[in-house]
């Protein structure tokens, strides 16, 4: 039965972005639970092994990326001991041979994972959190200097190890997948290697969160301070099959409305719920100029996945070798992060991977109608597969707007609205009972 609604208010122009502030209090128990010193305590374990370059020492116990991939497992599983077997530990290995670009010697390169398995079997989600453990100084060659990689990437472990101290201890729906990636700085080795395991093995990963550098406040040359806005960069058009979906794309302007994108929109909105006088920033693109990042090989084989990145940057104490030129410390060393700004960082990936845990999966079947012309707009769509819902929202937004600004709550599986398809885009997302909201999905047309 398709319910017609006409009580919300009609606004020709624009409209104010809807502000529902309905917090799932188990979830603010989660981001109440971050804590700052843990973080430090994580941060200089993984700055004590020197360097953690990927073709740095598999054996030295005290130096090297082999001691540090040993000392993220062993976290990973002091922490399973909480989650009354439903958590999983493993490194994902393979030995890759010299490549002429930045492996120069046979290397073990391994990915330290950790799976907190969804109670519901039925349920085969899996959302993903990751950063990268290996780490760099000027000569992206150079295995025998420092190397602390502090922010970079010692923010990302450091925030995967909290997150599985603390979501450890709950039970999901679905699963959740925390990962700390090698081989980044030589070429996003690492994520290559479980994108591909991930495709070939048809994981039903529908959320990637890739957390790279969430610590530096400050911006070098400018010397900004920003310690109250977190960047989310996300594809547009989808790189992934572009030639099947390019038409409907340039038909129906949805250049602005791919997975990803619509990934990101999703974060700003759980992860500001949750997090007071803080911001997240919508970067329309892939990621930033003449860097990459481990979110992309997964993109590229169109899985869902975002880059989460502080948003000033400094370059001296990135990819730098530890000196002082000039009364100018170099370096990418604990003394420049903000734990702050960092613990607030690490509750928005907390919030946002345990809303979508915790959520429905996604609507199916979600149709527009566009079959004659009327200045209402019919929706339909089919119950989810998996967890309860108690009903849905619908979404509209202007078409020159970024975000969702308008929020429809409806129990049945269709609905008709008093706003022209031609000025809105429109989206449906079912909600549980205590307000863990699906990802989003755009209509087809019917």
């Amino acid at each position: 039965m398709k319910k017609i609604i006409f009580t919300l208010s009609l606004i020709p122009i624009t409209f104010q972005a809807q502000q529902i502030i309905r917090q799932d209090p188990e979830i603010v128990k989660y981001v109440s639970q971050v804590n700052t010193d843990s973080l430090k305590a994580h941060i200089n374990a993984l700055v004590s092994f020197g360097t953690r370059h990927t073709m740095s020492s598999a054996t030295d116990p005290k130096r090297g990326i082999g001691a540090a991939k040993k000392w993220v497992l062993k976290k990973f599983r002091d922490y399973s001991k909480n989650a009354e077997g439903r958590m999983e530990i493993f490194m994902q290995s393979q030995l890759i041979q010299p490549d002429g670009k930045r492996i120069d010697r046979p290397t073990d390169l391994g990915n330290v994972i950790a799976i907190i398995h969804g109670t519901n079997p039925d349920d085969k989600r899996l959302f993903m959190m990751s950063g990268h453990l290996d780490s760099r100084v000027t000569d992206v060659m150079n295995i025998k200097d420092n190397a602390p990689g502090a922010n970079d990437d010692g923010s990302g472990v450091a925030a995967l190890i909290e997150s599985a101290r603390i979501l450890s201890t709950s039970k999901f729906p679905a699963s959740i997948v925390l990962v700390a990636f090698s081989g980044e700085e030589q070429g996003l080795l690492g994520s290559k290697m479980l994108a591909e395991k991930a495709k070939n093995e048809g994981w039903q990963l529908e959320a990637l969160l890739n957390n790279d550098m969430i610590s530096n406040n400050l911006s070098s040359e400018t010397n900004l301070i920003n310690g109250y806005q977190l960047r989310v960069f996300s594809e547009g058009l989808p790189q992934y099959e572009l030639d099947k979906k390019a038409s409907e794309i340039r038909k129906f302007g949805l250049e602005n409305d791919g997975d990803s994108r619509q990934l990101a929109r999703y974060i700003k909105e759980v992860g500001e719920r949750y997090t007071d006088n803080f911001q997240v920033k919508l970067i329309y693109r892939n990621d930033r100029f003449l860097r990459g990042g481990d979110h992309t090989p997964f993109v590229e084989k169109g899985f869902p996945a975002v880059r989460l990145t502080e948003f000033n940057e400094n370059f001296n104490h990135q990819h730098q070798d530890i000196r002082k030129e000039n009364g100018v410390q170099y370096g990418d060393l604990p003394q420049f992060m903000d734990f702050d700004y960092f613990k607030k960082n690490v509750g928005i990936n907390i919030a946002v991977l345990a809303n979508l845990a915790k959520s429905p999966s996604k609507p199916e079947n979600v149709k527009i109608e566009a079959d004659k012309l009327t200045n209402f707009t019919t929706l339909s769509w089919e119950k989810p597969r998996s967890v309860e819902v108690a009903g849905y929202y619908v979404l509209m937004r202007e078409t020159d707007a970024s975000i969702w600004q308008k929020k429809t709550f409806t129990k049945e599986n269709s609905i008709s609205l008093p706003y022209s398809k031609d000025n809105y885009f429109f989206a449906v997302q079912a909600v549980t009972i205590s307000g863990n909201e699906s990802l989003i999905v755009v209509p087809k047309v019917k």
